[in-house]
């Protein structure tokens, strides 16, 4: 099987996590805040990676080279997952899943600064569709945009430059580094945010479940997506991520009572097509090459 394959493969299993989180995260916002939500995450998380990590004996992967890197990948998706946890209970699930997939939009803007890639004029066109995408499913004209809108707008910034890093942590650091670092530094993170007002709630019989489940698939999530950007560039593999649109829409409508609304759908279609059109212009060479 092709690494190609594989990552898309991994891609899958990011999909299927992802949108049983936003789920999850829905159904415990009534108990609990979106920095507790993300403290206990860590928890589960931590309890996951150090039960696998023993029983492989993987202890020597985990190394303290560019702990600066993995600090501020933390930090951005940190910052990403708040509002994306926030977003999910604000705004319709589809409308939150169309504006975050503009992170492989952010992602080909940025990697020139962060790996040092080339920014072409078909990466350009490719941006520009991704905006015209955004202003389609956001609608900021003629209406007032809700905080839920902004605040998906702004995770997938936070997204894309955590997975520009993991990216870059990927070429040194093995896939249980990133994640172990992943959890206990997002731990620490959620303490002393959820502690900041004195007070932390514990999460209810109802809830814990959810919160197990979020920790569980959040961790699968990041693995299968450092998986996949292992095997594969980054603005080749984050597009596939756009299959979660159709299935989170559905999900909206048979639980949440949310419309199939046919703007999300346009938007995310022309953010889809900028970007094919950066994996056509890229994958183009290596057609030619065989």
């Amino acid at each position: 099987m092709s690494p190609t394959i594989k990552a898309i493969l991994f891609m899958v299993g990011a999909i299927a996590s992802f949108s049983t989180m936003a789920v999850a995260g829905r159904a415990v916002s009534f108990e609990l805040d979106t920095f507790e939500i993300m403290m206990y995450r860590s928890f589960v998380g931590i309890a996951i990676v150090l039960g696998i990590t023993t029983l492989r004996g993987g202890f020597g992967d985990i190394t303290r080279r560019h702990l600066h890197v993995h600090a501020l990948r933390n930090l951005f998706h940190f910052g990403g997952q708040n509002l994306w946890f926030f977003a999910v209970t604000a705004a319709p699930l589809a409308q939150v899943f169309a504006l975050e997939f503009t992170s492989p939009i952010w992602v080909l803007l940025l990697a020139p600064l962060v790996l040092g890639e080339r920014l072409t004029t078909a990466k350009l066109i490719s941006a520009a569709l991704g905006f015209i995408g955004i202003l389609i499913v956001a609608r900021p004209f003629g209406g007032d945009i809700s905080l839920g809108i902004v605040t998906a707008a702004l995770s997938a910034i936070g997204f894309a430059v955590s997975i520009l890093l993991t990216k870059r942590l990927t070429r040194t650091e093995t896939i249980t580094c990133v994640l172990f670092y992943l959890t206990f530094m997002q731990a620490v993170f959620g303490v002393v945010c959820a502690g900041f007002d004195g007070d932390i709630a514990l999460p209810g019989l109802t809830s814990l479940p959810w919160i197990i489940l979020i920790g569980c698939a959040g961790l699968l999530a990041h693995f299968c997506l450092t998986s996949a950007l292992s095997l594969a560039p980054a603005t080749l593999i984050v597009p596939v991520d756009f299959a979660r649109l159709p299935v989170i829409a559905i999900i909206g409508m048979a639980f949440y009572g949310e419309d199939l609304d046919i703007y999300v759908f346009v938007g995310a279609l022309i953010i889809f097509a900028g970007n094919y059109l950066n994996i056509w212009t890229q994958s183009r060479p290596r057609a030619q090459d065989r």
